[in-house]
């Protein structure tokens, strides 16, 4: 019996759908929530979705959220900070800039740190 809440499986759902939405040029999306997506969690569990989200939006349209103090039921804070990162390691500097503050900066209108 799996102990996944999100199957494996249906990352060609979720892939349907960012399609569709990615099609918005307004929309941008919240990378957050990754580890309480499954009760039993590893990157390798987490890494096709978070692929079909770069593969849609690309960096410039995900904004990476630590869904703290929530993540705090499946993962540490630093586990968490340890799996996005894992997670985006192949992306250039210039996306994980977006990624991890850039993206938000704009989204909000705020400066970028």
């Amino acid at each position: 019996m799996s102990t996944s809440r999100v199957p494996p499986d249906d990352v060609a759902d979720v892939s349907d759908r960012l399609a569709r939405l990615a099609a918005c040029p307004n929309i941008t999306v919240k990378l957050s929530g990754l580890v309480t997506r499954t009760t039993k969690w590893t990157t390798t569990l987490l890494r096709p979705f978070t692929d079909v989200l770069l593969r849609h939006l690309g960096a410039h349209r995900l904004m990476f959220g630590s869904d703290w103090p929530v993540c705090l039921l499946a993962a540490s804070y630093g586990e968490v900070i340890g799996a996005a990162d894992a997670l985006t390691e192949a992306l250039s500097p210039s996306e994980r800039a977006a990624l991890f503050g850039g993206t938000a900066a704009r989204w909000y209108g705020i400066p970028a740190c």
